[in-house]
């Protein structure tokens, strides 16, 4: 086996430099004079008066789809849904500027322009509440991104019971090869992965079967305001094709992703050669046309936090609340919009940084971290938690030596908290299909309880590795409101031959007891009468002959109210 580990990353810095001065000059002949230098700008607007979008007439600016989740879910049309007003994009187009993105979100617009002197002119007009500055491009150097991932060539073995060959130790610690199994592999689901560039993935074979049915529904450039996402030019930039083979890759008897069936856009939002604000609100924008065009998830390997153009811009710890960077708030708007948000912890453990990155200190959403093949933290794996207290990670998932679609054709491995978050995505749209009654909380809630230790959380792994198929069984308590609180006493835990539930009641009532497996199934239950004013005692017996995994014990009493643990059955 060739290593290059440690190698890969020098030998692309040493080898990308002629080659992305080369793409800057090509995009610079393209989009401007090569002489000159661009600046871009957010430019945020006051309102939205006197528009012709209302909230009365969401098809105007709202797909099909994205009107059906809102109804579905009951998710009201807002004004924030609303485009800026075209009148004033228009306005500030007049002043010699170029259109790059716009956000109804933040009521803002992204340009470039040659010339700043146009700055002054717009700044005045009536209606705009600020411009930001957010990027300078002249060719330079590249810088070393925090994202970047390790790979190492592959060794083809032989396929497994699954036939996920190379892939199945990381399908089969989350449990999603269960879901797989059962027929659900992200059919009906629409992913956007938000990313670099796509490498080669349109000729690949590990994505011919996706390709062949048509499986990309749209990409598009949000840095260069272009279609293509690929890049062909030495199939260098190939971090996104790398990411999208853990949802989508086929390759028979060497790997499959966990999400074969699901429908996907592909969209770019960052430049590897350098680490602007820009990306910030491109990764807004991006976040934006996933829920207008009607994905029902986000993947994101990205993250932000220290930005080269000006270090008095750069993210500091205290910013990571989830309430200042602009792509974090973005993903929280989005999970308000009705989506499942996966992003990416960052490969900031042990450095200087350490902590998470934007947006992955959003609130509502599942933050990766890492963890190795057998299920202890990746040493890179940024950590938690949030600024403001929060638990991150959410979850984990093997970011250490990953299968992965190599540029090449084949397969390689790969590490990075870039390859572990596609899994809980894909996982995610795989689970939603099996459950699709639940709304994003509630998907995003059962992973949350489904990990190994959500009832004693930590930095590191958040609340640990989920189980999907556990989660599936916790995905339906939850639509029906049921599930409201943990038991909290029930010993062994592990067990053996039996169990015992101390149950708390203030009267004397009935309740019953049920014990699950991860694929939904009774496998025992029991009535019990319970006293009122204390703890009653419960056992379930005759255990000894159930295969070893994780249980969900439920208890239900009278009124309806569901009491839940998981246990383990060694």
């Amino acid at each position: 086996m060739h290593v290059r580990i440690f190698l890969f990353s020098y030998v692309c810095k040493r080898n990308n430099y002629m080659k992305k001065l080369l793409v800057l000059i090509a995009a610079f002949l393209i989009h401007g004079d090569i002489f000159s230098q661009t600046y871009k700008y957010w430019i945020e607007f006051t309102d939205k008066n006197n528009s012709p979008y209302s909230i009365s007439n969401p098809t105007a600016f709202l797909s099909a789809r994205a009107i059906q989740r809102r109804a579905k879910y009951s998710i009201p049309v807002q004004y924030n849904d609303l485009p800026p007003n075209p009148a004033y994009v228009d306005s500030v187009l007049s002043k010699g500027v170029h259109l790059l993105n716009r956000s109804g979100w933040f009521n803002a617009i992204s340009i470039n322009t040659t010339d700043t002197s146009h700055l002054a002119a717009i700044r005045a007009l009536p209606f705009v509440k600020h411009s930001t500055f957010v990027l300078s491009i002249k060719p330079h150097a590249p810088v070393k991104k925090h994202f970047i991932e390790t790979t190492q060539d592959y060794s083809p073995y032989a396929v497994d019971t699954f036939n996920y060959a190379a892939s199945y130790n990381q399908s089969h610690m989350i449990g999603v090869d269960c879901l797989n199994n059962m027929g659900y592999r992200g059919k009906g689901k629409r992913i956007a992965q938000i990313d670099a560039r796509f490498g080669v993935a349109n000729t690949l074979p590990a994505f011919d079967s996706l390709y062949n049915r048509s499986g990309i529904l749209g990409t598009w450039d949000f840095v260069w305001e272009d279609p293509n996402t690929y890049d062909d030019t030495n199939n260098v930039d190939n971090h996104g094709q790398m990411v999208l083979s853990c949802m989508a890759g086929n390759i028979p008897g060497q790997m499959l992703g966990d999400a074969m069936d699901a429908d996907y856009y592909l969209l770019r939002t960052e430049d590897i050669n350098s680490e602007f604000e820009i990306e910030d609100d491109n990764w807004a924008s991006a976040a934006e046309y996933a829920d207008s065009a009607g994905a029902d998830v986000i993947t994101s390997s990205l993250g932000y936090s220290i930005f080269t153009s000006d270090p008095g811009t750069s993210y500091t710890y205290a910013d990571m609340n989830g309430k200042v960077a602009v792509a974090s708030i973005a993903a929280t708007i989005a999970v308000e919009k009705g989506l499942i948000v996966c992003v990416a912890a960052g490969n900031e453990g042990g450095g200087g940084w350490q902590y998470i990155t934007s947006p992955g200190d959003a609130d509502s959403i599942l933050t990766v971290g890492a963890v190795d093949g057998s299920g202890n933290y990746a040493p890179f794996s940024s950590t938690g938690p949030t600024s403001d207290h929060r638990v991150k990670p959410d979850v984990v998932a093997q970011g250490e030596n990953t299968a992965l679609a190599s540029p090449g054709g084949g397969i390689t491995f790969g590490s990075g908290t870039s390859f572990a978050t596609p899994q809980i995505a894909g996982a995610c749209a795989s689970l939603w299909q099996a459950d699709s009654n639940a709304n994003c909380v509630q998907i995003m809630q059962a992973v949350r309880q489904s990990a190994s230790q959500y009832t004693h959380p930590d930095s590191l792994l958040g609340y640990g590795i989920p189980n999907f198929c556990l989660a599936k069984t916790i995905a339906g308590g939850l639509v029906e409101n049921k599930i409201i609180t943990n038991l909290n006493s029930i010993y062994p835990n592990p067990f053996t031959d039996n169990i015992t539930i101390s149950f708390f009641s203030s009267i004397i009532q009935n309740v019953s007891v049920k014990m699950y497996n991860t694929l939904g199934q009774t496998v025992t239950q029991k009535d019990w009468k319970v006293a009122g004013g204390g703890n009653t005692l419960i056992n379930l017996g005759g255990l000894q002959n159930l295969p070893n995994g994780i249980y969900l014990v439920v208890v239900t009493d009278e009124k309806g109210r569901v009491y839940s643990s998981k246990v383990v059955k060694e």
